[in-house]
């Protein structure tokens, strides 16, 4: 059962002082190792700007942290039920495998019982978990300068009409129905965090968001009400400009968006997300913060809304907003995410610093 976390320093007193108190009630996750610990976990301190407290081993994971081998957090869980363990231990020797309910079957386990089970547990089921070990353990290769394993791609698209047809069913419509020669088209754009589809005229880029976002459908529709049916497939200028940027950003060579962007809000929401545009790349705010520099210190719950309502994710950089109290809070592309984009920006303000 979740419970309201106590703030930061009272976590971290804890975590040093190995209190197990908060044992099945509270993990630590560290930035700097990528791991997710006990609060009782007997290794070394880590700084406590790397220490990120979270109330759900699931949410741990979702947030891409590993768990640690040495106060082992999964192993309640595991021996909770039997199916959990033998899973965990298959994920473990595979973690880069792509993991399908019949793999699970294969193994004499009953699907229905095993979602129910990592539901239970970890708020998300076996597949989900799998999935996002290969998001994470396909990051940690590039970072380390090896190349776009397959398992980063694992929720992208191996042609265009695989995309097409994924597109299509997002809107409800099959892809032969999309408007030929239409104002708004979409197209796929990898990038190392997984697929982007990007919906552009031929003026300006109007969506940009990652393919597994659950607010995706919702936001495709909207544009598509706005183009009067005009939304179909296909690539402008501004696609290529598009891939072009996110490629060097990614790279580390430039976090600089020239892009022109159209945007889709009220005037409080306009100004919100241009307000983001301001913060440098490698700094972060609080959604305070975001209030005071629009003008609008009383207003940060609407900030947060307008947060959460950026239709152009990384241009818009919504990820680069945290809690008051250093926490990542709310992403909708997953907080896994968030904490990889924060943790590679740290590069472009390290070379602003020298």
């Amino acid at each position: 059962m979740m419970f309201d976390l106590p703030n930061h320093d009272t976590l971290y007193a804890a975590l040093c002082n190995r209190d197990d108190t908060y044992e099945g009630r509270a993990w630590v996750g560290v930035s700097s190792t990528g791991i997710f610990c006990r609060l009782s976990c007997p290794a070394r301190n880590p700084k406590p700007e790397n220490c990120q407290f979270f109330d759900s081993v699931g949410a741990c994971i979702e947030a891409g942290f590993r768990a640690c081998k040495r106060c082992h957090p999964l192993a309640p869980m595991a021996k909770a039920e039997p199916v959990i363990e033998q899973l965990l231990a298959a994920l473990e020797i595979r973690p880069t495998y792509r993991w399908s309910e019949g793999d699970v079957t294969r193994m004499g386990l009953d699907a229905s019982t095993v979602r129910r089970a990592f539901k239970r547990h970890f708020g998300m089921t076996f597949l989900e978990m799998a999935r996002q070990r290969r998001l994470r353990e396909g990051f940690t290769t590039l970072a380390k300068g090896g190349p776009v394993i397959e398992a980063q791609l694992d929720a992208g698209f191996e042609s265009p009409s695989a995309f097409r047809t994924a597109f299509g069913k997002l809107l409800g419509q099959s892809p032969g129905s999309f408007a030929q020669d239409a104002l708004l088209r979409a197209d796929c754009i990898d990038t190392p965090l997984g697929p982007m589809v990007a919906v552009c005229d031929k003026h300006a880029l109007h969506l940009l968001e990652f393919v597994d976002r659950k607010a995706l459908p919702g936001s495709l529709k909207k544009l598509q009400t706005y183009a009067k049916g005009s939304l179909g497939f296909g690539r402008f200028g501004i696609t290529d400009q598009v891939a072009a940027e996110l490629d060097a950003f990614f790279s580390g060579n430039s976090a600089e968006f020239r892009v022109p962007l159209a945007y889709h809000g009220s005037a409080f929401t306009k100004d919100v997300w241009q307000a983001l545009r301001e913060i440098p790349a490698g700094e972060t705010r609080s959604y305070s913060d975001m209030a005071g520099l629009i003008g609008r210190p009383s207003s940060v719950r609407a900030v947060a809304r307008a947060n959460g309502a950026n239709q152009i994710a990384l241009i818009v950089p919504c990820h680069r907003v945290i809690g008051a109290d250093g926490s990542l809070t709310g992403y909708g592309g997953g907080l896994w995410r968030k904490q990889r984009l924060i943790e590679l920006e740290q590069a472009y303000r390290d070379k602003s610093a020298a």
